[in-house]
């Protein structure tokens, strides 16, 4: 895989919650799609695609976020723009669905020790 892209209706004001949630920087901006550098910590770049359509139901394909503190990471995600929907845990594993400024759907998840 090269990159994930998300549909979105402003890339550019999209591109300023993506960057510093991922810590990272806008390696292309063509515009009606910008190009995000692969953040630091490893990923894969991420595009923002302007398209007319508003975003309707859940998102086919959402970005995952990992790490030993899943309260922080979301309450920092939340500070930089992100809201909060649903909690969520099976064995194992737990995560807390957000969703960026345009509405799109991301993860944060943490095994359960």
């Amino acid at each position: 895989m090269g990159m994930i892209t998300i549909d979105c209706a402003d890339p550019r004001a999209l591109a300023r919650f993506w960057t510093a949630a991922l810590d990272t920087t806008v390696a292309q901006d063509y515009g009606e799609f910008v190009v995000l550098a692969p953040p630091p910590n490893g990923g894969l770049p991420l595009g923002l695609q302007r398209v007319p359509e508003a975003r309707a139901g859940k998102n086919r394909v959402h970005v995952d976020f990992g790490g030993d503190d899943r309260a922080a990471e979301v309450k920092r995600l939340v500070e930089l723009g992100a809201k909060e929907v649903a909690e969520h845990e099976v064995p194992g594993l737990a995560w807390t669905v957000l969703v960026d400024p345009e509405g799109n759907e991301f993860c944060v998840s943490a095994g359960v020790h």
